[in-house]
């Protein structure tokens, strides 16, 4: 199992504009997508590729089909790892690496799982699909055209969240503001933090005018104060500030320091025109406030708990202006459409970019009984349902859940620096995940 994960990790396979044919997210996307598929030839399964962004590896007999849904995309690393973030490195009955905890280290515990069950004999009553994506981190892309050309499972679980079971996966929008220009300059010239909605940006730029000590004693005083790094340098005429923060998913801003909203903070008392206006919007909105009590838009209820929002792309530029892109991640009850009809705020813009609605299995669904059991069994601990404001393949399901495999308690550490999975616990998993699929699509003995 952790020759294989190292294997998977060592394949850097982040979305890539590289794009051909038959790669349509990049080479090394498709490549960790290829790796898995000739793992299933290999190990004897029924294997599909699916327009070279999605496939599966399919085993067992029977009408039903029961999924189990991994990625194999992983989002970028930043900078300031200190293991190699493709290395697999195990230190500390830790394995390192990008994709360790999301979502390739999961994969392979359910991939190992699977062949457990296979191995021992048993006699499947239902077909079992190990379904491989490549663009989870991105849109989904890859299972949207996925299930428009194959069969949608009767029930299926994606090992890409938490234990014990996550049944409610809040709504996720894409919200875009775009600025209205007044074409007041001011000494900003250009902004930029963030290249993901779904992680909270770690780095933000400004270019200013003046020169490097009209700032310097500014942004240090300021940095210290909030402690986080900076650097400064003076280039062409112009001066690049960069501040850094701390990234984390977009599930829960609160977890990180959103680098261009500090920027921003700081920014905004020394300017005037378009770039104090977009500055302004940013802190305003976004400055302590991921639960949308500003715009107006906050919600929460007993499923789900808060709805969020977290500001991660922001560009500026004098002659365009500026926009902040946002995701937002609603509660399972939240009334969408009445909340965002004519949404106004002065100076900007709103347009609806995406909107993927929240995804609920009920609690009493034999299906879910099922899982709880298997968890309860390999555990000894109660298998409680869970709500995440994190979108997973689950939510692209008839019947679908996240099923693990971030333990109770467990520090989680996906898309950040020196990610890693804890061995013990991924072991841990294999067998719950033996443990269901055994018990979900098995011929028990009379």
């Amino acid at each position: 199992m952790l020759k294989e994960l190292q294997e998977l990790i060592a394949i850097p396979s982040i979305l890539s504009e590289d794009a051909a044919p038959d790669a349509p997210f990049g080479k090394e996307v498709k490549r960790a997508l290829d790796w898995f598929l000739d793992k299933g030839r290999e190990n004897g399964y029924q294997v599909k590729n699916v327009d070279h962004i999605a496939g599966h590896l399919e085993i067992g007999e029977g009408e039903e089909l029961l999924g189990i849904l991994g990625h194999v995309d992983v989002v970028p690393t930043g900078a300031g790892w200190t293991k190699e973030p493709f290395g697999g490195i195990i230190e500390d009955g830790k394995l390192f690496g990008r994709g360790a905890i999301d979502d390739k280290g999961p994969t392979i515990a359910a991939w190992t799982a699977l062949n457990m069950v296979k191995d021992s004999g048993v006699t499947f009553n239902k077909r079992i699909r190990l379904i491989i994506g490549t663009d989870e981190e991105s849109g989904f892309r890859c299972v949207g055209n996925y299930f428009q050309k194959e069969e949608m499972p009767t029930i299926a679980f994606a090992p890409d969240a938490d234990f014990p079971i996550i049944n409610a996966e809040k709504g996720i929008a894409g919200l875009v503001f775009s600025q209205l220009t007044s074409g007041k300059k001011d000494q900003l010239a250009a902004f930029r933090s963030g290249d993901r909605t779904n992680m909270v940006p770690d780095l933000a730029t400004a270019t200013l005018a003046g020169n490097l000590a009209d700032w310097k004693e500014k942004i240090e005083a300021f940095t210290n104060e909030h402690d986080v790094p900076f650097s400064i340098v003076e280039e062409n005429g112009q001066v690049r500030l960069t501040v850094h923060g701390k990234s984390a998913h977009a599930m829960e801003p609160d977890d990180g320091i959103n680098a261009g909203v500090l920027l921003a903070l700081f920014l905004r008392d020394h300017l005037s025109g378009d770039g104090k206006a977009f500055t302004d919007f940013i802190v305003d909105h976004f400055y302590r406030d991921s639960r949308g009590r500003s715009l107006g838009l906050e919600f929460n209820d007993e499923v789900s708990g808060d709805t969020t929002f977290n500001a991660g792309i922001m560009r500026y530029d004098q002659k365009k202006g500026g926009i902040a892109e946002v995701s937002m991640r609603y509660s399972i009850t939240y009334p969408f459409d009445e909340k965002t009809a004519d949404f106004e705020v002065e100076g900007f813009t709103l347009n609806i970019h995406s909107n993927s609605k929240p995804h609920y299995v009920d609690e009493k669904d034999p299906f879910i009984k099922t899982l709880q059991d298997a968890y309860e069994k390999q555990t000894g601990e109660p298998a409680e349902l869970l709500a995440i404001g994190g979108g997973t393949y689950a939510r692209v399901m008839d019947k679908g859940v996240a099923f693990g495999m971030l333990f109770p308690g467990e520090r989680d550490v996906a898309h950040q620096l020196d990610e890693f999975v804890d061995i013990a616990n991924l072991t841990k998993a294999a067998a719950i995940y033996a443990e269901a699929i055994y018990q979900l699509a098995c011929q028990k003995e009379n």
